[in-house]
């Protein structure tokens, strides 16, 4: 199922993720983040405590509700997921990009051969009606990766790779940086997407927890930023 990962985590994928940056245009703004390692050392750390650990644990539980049929579980968690979010932007994002990527999986289940998708599961359709809208970008994530026969590390993996490629994209731009060079960052990120995957399949419900206030405060100057490029 790797060209279903590789499809799923593309950031050709029509979401809109291209238009937002999570606070790094404020960041590069206030000179926070001035230059590549800058940029690394924020994504590191955000990938060891802050929101993007809380985010990727709500995909595992939505692949999980899902394998599971368990409905009100994937209802919970759905509504767990936009509690979490700290700021007007960051929640927009999530509900803008989850309710186009679960658009574009009912349309694409209709399209999709038989034998890359998961028969044993219900219509798709019947899990959007529960959830309803807005649905956030980690559940619509769960659900096509249940419903395209991922095997869950290997979606947590593409998971983790799609949110780092969309922000060293946006730092190329802001601050900016070569196109190698924000290849180099990705690449330097691979140890820590691993390790971070790891951590995350082993977390419980009660060890859900981030510490991301300088995403949540670049967050909310962003709102007021005078000239922005970015949606967040």
């Amino acid at each position: 199922m790797i060209l279903n990962l590789l499809q799923l985590s593309s950031p050709a994928l029509p979401l809109g993720a291209y238009s937002y940056s999570e606070g790094l245009e404020t960041l590069v703004e206030t000179q926070i983040i001035t230059d590549s390692q800058s940029l690394l050392q924020w994504l590191i750390q955000d990938l060891k405590f802050g929101a993007i650990r809380l985010e990727s644990a709500i995909m595992v539980r939505a692949y999980r509700c899902v394998i599971q049929q368990e409905y009100n579980k994937l209802i919970y968690w759905n509504q767990w997921s936009t509690a979490a979010k700290e700021t007007a932007e960051l929640r927009q994002q999530s509900w803008q990009m989850g309710n186009t990527l679960i658009q574009l999986l009912v349309h694409l289940e209709g399209v999709k051969t038989t034998e890359t998708l998961n028969l044993e599961l219900p219509p798709l359709k019947n899990w959007v009606e529960q959830v309803g809208k807005p649905c956030n970008y980690a559940i619509a994530f769960g659900l096509g990766a249940a419903y395209w026969n991922l095997e869950l590390k290997n979606a947590l993996l593409g998971y983790l790779y799609s949110w780092a490629t969309n922000l060293i994209n946006a730092g190329v731009k802001l601050i900016p940086l070569g196109q190698t060079m924000g290849q180099t960052l990705l690449l330097q990120l691979h140890p820590e997407i691993e390790a971070t995957t790891a951590a995350i399949l082993k977390l419980k419900d009660e060890d859900l927890v981030s510490c991301n206030w300088g995403l949540a405060l670049a967050s909310m100057a962003h709102e007021t930023q005078y000239t922005r490029l970015f949606r967040s």
